[in-house]
């Protein structure tokens, strides 16, 4: 399988990581899905109302200037380690 097949079958398998998953781990899925599928970030920064919001954009253009394919290989790895820190 080339990247993009492994990410999208990582990105399915990261929606059965446990509800007990820590919110960092979580952001870092986030930052690395956005930059893996999106790129740089394009939107502006959410309002300071917006906590949630604020937090995924910033994980998000933590990544800014990362390759997609890098990002996508990046977040592959994360999942996999995930789910062996979570696995029960």
């Amino acid at each position: 399988m080339g990247v993009q097949e492994d990410f999208d079958k990582a990105a399915e398998e990261a929606k059965g990581l446990p509800d007990g998953t820590s919110n960092d781990d979580k952001l870092s899925l986030y930052g690395l899905f956005k930059q893996g599928t999106v790129g740089d970030v394009d939107t502006g920064k959410p309002g300071i109302f917006d906590q949630k919001g604020r937090a995924k954009w910033d994980a998000w253009n933590a990544k800014k200037g990362m390759e997609k394919e890098t990002a996508q290989k990046e977040y592959i790895a994360l999942v996999r380690s995930l789910q062996e820190k979570y696995a029960k």
